[in-house]
């Protein structure tokens, strides 16, 4: 019997990962949510967070930025606008996106759209904690 499922991440820029797991976490915009083999059959929309992806002792995280996950007969698909495994991640960069960010919320005026920045700021916030997180993972 087997005890992993088959997961498939794709971003419009690539196939970022395809293979068995035994175990995934994802935020949903309801919250975090593992998965399991023989999970009941499931669609949502996911938010900014991490994806932690487990076999055996092995992990790997990801920083998510949103998209849907699709659950069917143990077989999960997870579209999402990026998706960066937390060795990829370059910290300085994220770290100046996080700086830049919070720069445009801090000022005052008409021009700035907020939502724009706040998710700009989720975003890096998300990335930088990925990255923080990586050195305590083996990657599958």
């Amino acid at each position: 019997m087997e005890k992993g499922f088959e997961l498939t991440i794709v971003t419009p820029d690539r196939n970022f990962f395809h293979g068995q797991v035994e175990m995934l976490i994802v935020r949903t915009t309801e919250g975090d949510m593992g998965v399991l083999r023989d999970h009941e059959s499931f669609v949502a929309p996911l938010s900014v967070g991490k994806l932690k992806l487990r076999n055996g002792e092995k992990v790997s995280v990801a920083s998510c930025s949103g998209g849907f996950i699709n659950i069917d007969d143990n077989k999960v698909i997870i579209v999402t606008d990026s998706a960066e495994w937390a060795h990829e991640i370059d910290a300085s960069r994220a770290n100046e996106a996080k700086e830049r960010a919070e720069g445009r919320l801090s000022q005052d005026g008409k021009e700035l759209d907020v939502q724009r920045a706040k998710a700009a700021l989720l975003r890096s916030i998300n990335r930088v904690n990925v990255y923080g997180n990586h050195l305590n993972h083996d990657r599958i």
